[in-house]
């Protein structure tokens, strides 16, 4: 089976991530931060990721390390479900359009971990989440899941349907990626020997 389980806690933040990468898109997230729990869900209904998130943090302060440190178990979470990483597709990359936003999302499970992040949104705030939120998320998931991920706005003039244009996108190409290939059953998808 390829699922996990990851508890982080901080002075700052209590996060437990369960995931299973071949599950159906259910999910249960619940942060305390409403709209990230919107994307969260976005994550798990798009990629077929079963998902359930519950993460308690220092709100009082602001939502920032509530959502970053959730990327960062989410991503060891992913590692530790991928395994060696035997036989699974490695690559994944989709175009989502949604309304007004066009997010093109590409990346590698390379575990060599990079992010380039060309989304620019014209507020600052999604009702209250700040959207400069959203980039943490995904730089603490790249980071930690050892992803290569590039993610590019290519139009869009709405903030909330940008970034859930950016989490589908991400979404649609983890799920690609992730997935087992029958033509590489058993084999690493690498000439280096090691991923």
């Amino acid at each position: 089976m390829r699922n996990a389980t990851i508890s982080r806690n901080t002075a700052e933040t209590e996060i437990e991530v369960t995931l299973n990468l071949d599950g159906s898109g259910r999910y249960d997230n619940q942060t305390g931060v409403g709209f990230f729990d919107h994307m969260l869900d976005q994550l798990s209904r798009h990629s077929l990721i079963d998902l359930t998130v519950r993460a308690k943090g220092d709100r009082h302060i602001d939502d920032h390390h509530t959502v970053e440190d959730t990327g960062i178990a989410l991503g060891q979470a992913l590692v530790q479900a991928l395994g060696d990483k035997r036989g699974i597709r490695r690559y994944g990359s989709f175009h989502l359009a949604m309304d007004d936003a066009l997010v093109r999302a590409a990346l590698d499970l390379s575990a060599r971990p990079f992010l380039v992040w060309n989304v620019d949104f014209p507020t600052e705030k999604i009702g209250t989440f700040d959207t400069e939120l959203v980039r943490e998320f995904f730089q603490a998931l790249s980071t930690h899941g050892g992803i290569t991920l590039h993610v590019d706005r290519i139009h869009g003039i709405n903030s909330h349907h940008i970034a859930e244009a950016a989490f589908k996108a991400v979404a649609r190409a983890l799920r690609e990626a992730v997935e087992t290939d029958p033509r590489m059953e058993g084999t690493l998808p690498s000439t280096k020997g090691a991923l």
